[in-house]
This record gives C-alpha cells, structure tokens and sequence, in this order.
C-alpha cells in the first residue's frame, strides 16, 4: 500500500485494475442463456488418465467402454462424489463408430458400448448423475472419428434423444477460423433448439489463439465453459505452464468469466502418478481459485484415501462453488512466490501462497493483511482460517497486522478470509 493524495491504495496496478473489473461484473458480457453452469461444473472425464485407449480385448479395464463409465458412474454415486457436487460422467473422444449410420447419424462403437449411449445414458441417471459425451466442430475428431462438421443440427437432436447432458466440443480439422466460429455458433443454437438441458463445453478459444485474439465477450454468450490452452497432463510442469498462462492473460480472461461461463484449465489429475503431493494441493487451491470447472481425470477404482479426501475437500469445494462467481487472479509474485485471491459472497475472500521453488525446505512468506482484497478483506478485521494443506483456524487479524506462513515447495497454503 501507498499514500496518494492522503488515500492508501495498493502497490500493484495491474491486478488494481483487474480486481476493478472483477467486483463490478467484469465486461458485462451476457451468458449463455440456458441457465445451467451458474457454478463451475463438477464431474468425472475420461481422457487424461484413459486417453484413447481403444483395445478392450488386451486392456478390458481401462479401454474406453460402457464398462469403464459404468464403473466410475458406481463409484461416483456410492463413495461420496455425487455427494459432495460431483455430478457429470463425461465420454472423450474414441466413443464412436468408424462411420456414421445409414440416415447419417453418429454412432457408439457397438462391441464397446453394446447398449448404446442412450443405454449408458439411462444407467448413469439412475444413479443420479448426468452423462457428458464429446464431438469436433470440424471434419473429423482429433483421434479421425466422424466430426460434426455438415451435420451439427443432427448431432445435437442424437445427442438430446439420447439423454446426454454435456457436451465437449472439440475443434480439430477445421478448415479455416470462420468456419470454426460459426461451427461452434451454429452447435450452440442447435444444442439449444433441442429443448433439452445441454451444457455446453467449447475448446473455442484455444484453437483461436493462434490465430487472433479470441472475442471472450461472444464466446460466453454461446458457451458454458472454454478451453484456452493446451491438454494438461499428468505432470507438474503441465500444471505450472497452465497457471502461467492464465496468469499472463488475466486481464482478457478473468473479468468475463462468472454464473453461466468459466475458463477451463482443463481437468484435475489429482489421484495419478505425475504430481507430489504439495503438487496435487496447488492443483486442487488454484482450480478453486479460478473458479474452474472441476473435472477430475483419474481411475476411482484405484486412487488413495489422501487423494480422495483432498478432491472431496467441502471447503475447498465452497471455495470453487461460491456463488458469487467471481473469478481468482494473481496479485503478486516475487522471490519464486505467488500469490493469488478470490472475491468471494458474504464480503470473503480466499488467498493462495504458492512457492514455485523446487528445491529446498519449507519457506517463510510474510504479507500485510491490508495487501489483500484491494485493502478490503479485513476491515476492520477478520477470522482467517487455513484450508490447506490441512484446516486451521488461525484466528483475528486486524487490518494493520501482517501473515506469516510457511509454504513447502512446489506447495500452496489456501486461506479464507471472513470479516469478523
């Protein structure tokens, strides 16, 4: 903070003029008007742990099959997920069949999904969950199965008739950017002239971007939520190059995002093999802070109690879920620390520390509680309650005091701030 013209006002200009944006409704942009989406979608998709994995005869458990969707839809409702929000089952690509059928239809593979996607539909909506599937706005899947380029009203009407709930609309052999545009325009209006309840999940802006910037302000007005960068994978470079980009672009990206449209970062791979733990904590603090959706990509037949707790984490959950649906940005990073903060309802705010050093122990990190929330968060004090690594009430802070914290490396410390 600094005293201009007897006003104290924060350091840091950027995120001044970005957090200006955030709290008074971004760009005004309007949303998809399907009323689904107003928290970021929570759910299970297949494509990062499971890939294309096509070969059920040598792998029959983990091949992409309604054995496998079956199986995670059991889980999902039994073992607390569907409890605690997560609610979408979601098919990536190398669900279809080689061809269309005969009256131009797209199809499941019949020895992989024998009952059909309609059959898979019914069985994951007894269970009280919803089923998400994947197509391509261009000629072809990015695996080479049929794309939806030419046959978007018919896709969308199969897809409402068999009961699907979401769709991922990818954008690969698309033949120039008007036609991805209008492709992803043209899926939107149709989706929506089925008259059934279809989020609607576009990797739009990430095929745009090589091109131009993306119009985010139209984007939000015909999708429920946008992939801007590349597939995560299961490794902490993956993680750190996706929040570098969110972070580099916040100013275009943040204020539009809100009920009704989010930015995808992609899924979460918490419960694989790639990340440490302090890893998985940065992951699952800073998905919560984006108010990204959260879609986990991970086997839940075999995934460890720590994983499963730190993914069903209730307050992290409320975090990502708040209804204000303002999303988190970075406000600061030096020394080989970030850190980043939400508005959140009822005056709250959450704060993450993330030491980026790979090396070493624990490091210290010590900020003004005046520093945060553009000076607002604890006026004139607050309760400060640590989330993660593990919960802890950290007590009173008023409005002048400092936080000292220890971060381990590569890990986060999620905090939630209420005004006392």
């Amino acid at each position: 903070m600094k005293l201009v013209s007897g006003v104290w006002q924060p350091d840091c200009m950027p995120a001044l003029s970005l957090l200006a944006l955030v709290l008074c409704g971004g760009l005004g942009a309007r949303a998809l008007n399907n009323g689904l989406a107003m928290t970021p979608t929570m759910g299970w998709l297949h494509w990062e742990r499971f890939m294309c994995n096509t070969d059920c005869q040598e792998e029959p458990d983990s091949c992409i099959s309604e054995k496998l969707f079956m199986q995670m839809a059991d889980l999902m409702a039994s073992d607390g997920w569907k409890a605690v929000g997560y609610e979408y089952l979601c098919i990536d690509d190398c669900w279809m069949a080689p061809q269309r059928d005969s009256e131009g239809r797209l199809q499941a593979d019949p020895k992989r999904f024998p009952r059909g996607i309609s059959g898979l539909a019914n069985y994951v909506h007894s269970k009280g969950l919803k089923l998400g599937i994947y197509a391509d706005v261009g000629n072809k899947t990015c695996a080479g199965f049929p794309g939806s380029f030419g046959y978007y009203d018919i896709d969308a009407k199969t897809f409402a008739d068999w009961g699907v709930d979401l769709l991922k609309f990818d954008g690969c052999y698309c033949d120039s950017v008007k036609l991805l545009e209008d492709g992803y325009k043209y899926m939107s209006l149709a989706l929506n002239k089925t008259g059934r309840s279809i989020v609607y999940s576009c990797e739009w802006p990430l095929y745009m971007w090589p091109f131009r910037k993306p119009n985010y302000t139209e984007i939000r007005q015909y999708c429920n939520h946008w992939r801007n960068f590349y597939d995560v994978s299961d490794s902490w470079e993956s993680i750190k190059s996706i929040l570098g980009w969110t972070s580099s672009n916040q100013e275009s990206i943040v204020p539009v995002a809100g009920p009704g449209g989010w930015n995808d970062p992609d899924t979460l791979v918490i419960g694989n093999f790639g990340l440490s733990w302090n890893q998985q904590i940065t992951q699952m603090a800073l998905w919560a802070i984006m108010a990204s959706p959260l879609l986990m990509s991970n086997d839940l037949r075999h995934i460890s109690p720590q994983a499963k707790a730190l993914l069903q984490d209730k307050d992290v959950i409320a975090i990502n879920q708040d209804p204000l649906g303002k999303q988190g940005y970075q406000f600061r990073k030096e020394d080989n620390f970030e850190l980043w903060e939400r508005p959140l309802s009822h005056s709250a705010w959450a704060v993450a520390m993330v030491n980026l050093q790979d090396t070493g122990g624990p490091r210290s990190y010590t900020i003004s509680i005046a520093s945060l929330g553009w000076g607002m968060a604890c006026i004139p004090d607050c309760v400060v309650t640590q989330i993660l690594p593990v919960k802890k009430k950290l007590g009173f802070y008023e409005w002048t005091s400092s936080l000292k914290m220890q971060v381990n490396p590569t890990g986060t410390v999620l905090l939630r701030l209420n005004t006392s």
